[in-house]
């Protein structure tokens, strides 16, 4: 598969060169071949000419301490002997305290005496020191450290290295011998950071030349690969780690950034069946029909995508939207654009409950236009089905027989759109609602029905910050919703950390007895559907009988989970939104797509266990009417300052690309897109928030790249191109 020696090598199996017993262990950090282990960098250096400050150590974290030994001794007893000494940073002392092999024998006891003589008389003696690595611990009000990893850095580290731990402070030895700085690498306690060492000083000499060309390297302005990987591993000083470590994360955004304009530049050249918007057809007849008027953004986005429909170039458009900013009306009117041009339209969605409520907000919106074949109906009219898996056999096969024919402009539906049996009359739009949902295979899978590709609309309601759109949906134009309709209430928020202020909780029930009295109706959600699942957590099936009978004695309460057969959540959805239940116990299945505008407040059980982006979703279930709302989250912080500072942050803003930036600062991207999305395993160094000018500096050269005659025969860049569409394929880019 790969042309180039340097590729070839990098992408040797870890295990061929360090083992299998150990490839296992380095598994366990995601590292299974030459280039993970080789792009594996320290999280921090140590040089050895610093001491340590003491002062900041906290009790339970790990520490790497570089400290002066003020003496050491030897105690013990049944056959247990053990080594403690004190080290300093001239200010405040740390007791250290080390265990040797217990004594099984006679002779085993004398090799631990002789060994626990030498680490008194010569290893630990006073005034030399080292570097002490280990969990930082408190043993009679005094700082401890209990059997850390250590070396010395001045004298002999070892004698006669032979067991495994000697072995091991034999490499922490070398390491230090090898640098002005020490490099600590994410670890872990079968793995530790000196084996990490090794094994990196023991591949790299076979790693030779560079993995991109050099004019490329030269244009970046970035370091070559193999002096990149010596300053990151044998740095002289931390100004030459950072060098290193740039030309490492530009090889990750430029791989990334390469294969999103290659996928560009393939849709451009792919052909699409053009829908040109027709006059007096019946986008015309339904917007002449809509009670109220279309906001800036959503006639500004809709003329941008009448644009695009109407070329015959595939549109590959993402449209993220504020909550209730109308994205589901700008892709209504985009489908009915499509069927004006005598084509079909799909949306497809996660779940059921998101499915069925798109399909009754469409219907609902088109009236008798959605209704083709009904006596009576309008001339410019199209049949919209609902295809779902709970749907009965009957349903089902008049769905697909509406859709074969034709006689279905609008279909809405979820994963069973997938399965073989769904043919398409004329397929010339894709809508995908919550895109973060669906993989690659089920994206080509829709798109296969279609005889040429068809254009396709990607949506989402959660705002995702532009430093990780560029990344994550860097092959698709973006379109921002910001607006929300006219008549949208204002919705309070309002922390309530109920370790400080239990008492509040029952004010909360107090408030939704209130919105009841005024005819209202209010949800209540809950992280965990059964107290086994929810390890501690507010339960859905714990919590609702106890408001039933409780606080909310008297109240119509019902329950919503993910766990319910589908028939009993569908009826205690529409019993809800019918205004036959006043409080909706639900998890998280409400959080998008759920729709009911007499619904003014929420209460959300243990908020901090959700990101800022997720509470807004959910938030953004009440005020979708003429009334005020209220949110109240409640949360059992105490003294956890980060939730303290999100759900606080939740107070003081209803903007959610505002609300996204922040959740992106406070738990990184990994968090914010789910473990799908992090890219963990595949970008190592390269953080979106942080990185940006990285990325955007990678997404120009790409380009520049892509349109060099030399691109087309290097074989490097066709190395860089295959690793980076496996990173692609994986978990990066295609299943955001």
């Amino acid at each position: 598969m790969w042309r180039t020696t340097i590729y070839r090598e990098l992408h040797r199996r870890l295990a061929d060169v360090v083992g299998g017993p150990t490839a296992k262990e380095f598994a366990k950090l995601d590292i299974h071949t030459v280039d993970d282990l080789l792009r594996h960098v320290p999280r921090r250096y140590l040089a050895g000419s610093e001491m340590s400050d003491f002062s900041g150590l906290r009790i339970g974290e790990d520490a790497a301490l570089v400290a002066r030994v003020k003496g050491a001794s030897q105690a013990g007893s049944h056959g247990q002997l053990r080594v403690n000494a004190v080290i300093t940073d001239g200010f405040t002392d740390v007791d250290v305290t080390f265990f040797m092999p217990r004594a099984k024998d006679a002779r085993s006891q004398g090799r631990a005496q002789a060994m626990a003589d030498w680490w008194v008389s010569e290893l630990l003696s006073g005034e030399r020191r080292g570097i002490f690595i280990g969990k930082v611990g408190m043993f009679r009000d005094q700082l401890q450290l209990t059997h850390p990893q250590f070396v010395m850095l001045d004298g002999a580290a070892v004698r006669n290295p032979k067991n495994e731990k000697q072995q091991t402070r034999a490499a922490m030895s070398r390491a230090v011998q090898r640098s002005t700085l020490v490099g600590l690498y994410p670890a872990h306690g079968k793995l530790p950071t000196w084996v990490i060492a090794e094994a990196i000083q023991m591949a790299l000499p076979a790693v030779a030349g560079d993995t991109l060309p050099e004019w490329v390297v030269q244009e970046a302005g970035v370091l070559p690969f193999q002096a990149a990987l010596t300053a990151v591993h044998q740095p002289t000083d931390r100004q030459q780690a950072e060098v290193g470590k740039a030309r490492l994360k530009f090889d990750e955004a430029f791989g990334i950034q390469l294969a999103m304009a290659q996928r560009r530049r393939q849709y451009a050249g792919e052909h699409a069946t053009p829908r040109p918007r027709r006059v007096g057809g019946l986008l015309d007849a339904f917007d002449e029909r809509l009670p109220f008027a279309l906001t800036s953004g959503q006639v500004s986005i809709g003329e941008q995508v009448f644009d695009e429909l109407a070329r015959a170039a595939p549109m590959n458009r993402l449209l993220q939207g504020e909550v209730g900013s109308g994205k589901t009306l700008v892709a209504l009117r985009a489908m009915l654009a499509v069927v004006d041009a005598g084509g079909q339209a799909v949306l497809l969605a996660p779940t059921e409950v998101l499915a069925k409520q798109h399909f009754h907000t469409i219907t609902r919106f088109m009236g008798d236009l959605g209704q083709g074949r009904s006596l009576g109906s309008h001339p410019e009219a199209t049949d919209v089905v609902l295809l779902t898996g709970s749907r009965s056999t009957a349903a089902k096969r008049e769905a697909l027989n509406a859709i074969v024919t034709g006689e279905a402009g609008i279909v809405v539906g979820t994963h069973a759109l997938l399965s073989d049996p769904v043919e398409f009359f004329d397929l010339g739009l894709v809508v995908v609602d919550e895109q973060h949902r669906f993989g690659v295979e089920q994206r080509a899978a829709l798109s296969a029905k279609a005889a040429a590709r068809p254009h396709t609309l990607v949506m989402t309601a959660t705002p995702i910050p532009r430093s990780i759109a560029m990344t994550v949906f860097g092959d698709l134009e973006t379109s921002e919703l910001r607006e929300r309709p006219v008549g949208r209430a204002e919705v309070q928020t309002v922390f309530v950390d109920t370790q400080r202020n239990p008492g509040w909780v029952a004010r909360a029930w107090e408030r939704i007895r209130e919105e009841v009295a005024a005819g209202r109706q209010a949800f209540v959600v809950c992280p965990a559907i059964t107290a086994k699942d929810g390890e501690g957590l507010t339960a859905v099936e714990d919590l609702a009988p106890q408001l039933a009978t409780g606080p909310l004695q008297g109240l119509r309460v019902g329950v919503v989970h993910g766990k319910q057969h589908v028939q009993d959540r569908d009826a205690a959805m529409e019993a809800f939104a019918a205004g036959q239940l006043d409080v909706l116990v639900a998890t998280t299945v409400v959080e998008v797509g759920v729709d009911v505008p007499n619904a003014t407040v929420m209460v959300i059980m243990d908020a901090d266990r959700y990101g800022l982006s997720q509470l807004h979703q959910l938030r953004g279930r009440i005020g979708r009417g003429g009334h005020a709302g209220l949110c109240l989250l409640l949360a059992a912080v105490g003294d956890n300052l980060d939730a303290h500072t999100r759900l606080t942050a939740m107070t003081k803003t209803t903007d959610g690309f505002e609300l996204a930036e922040l959740d992106l600062q406070l738990r990184r991207e990994g968090d914010v897109l789910g473990a799908a999305q992090s890219g963990a395993g595949s970008l190592k160094l390269l953080r979106a928030l942080d990185d940006a000018d990285v990325i955007r500096r990678a997404k120009t050269l790409a380009e520049q790249v892509l349109a060099d005659p030399r691109a087309g025969t290097d074989p490097l860049l066709a190395d860089l191109m295959a690793k980076a569409e496996e990173v692609a394929a994986a978990d990066w880019m295609e299943k955001t």
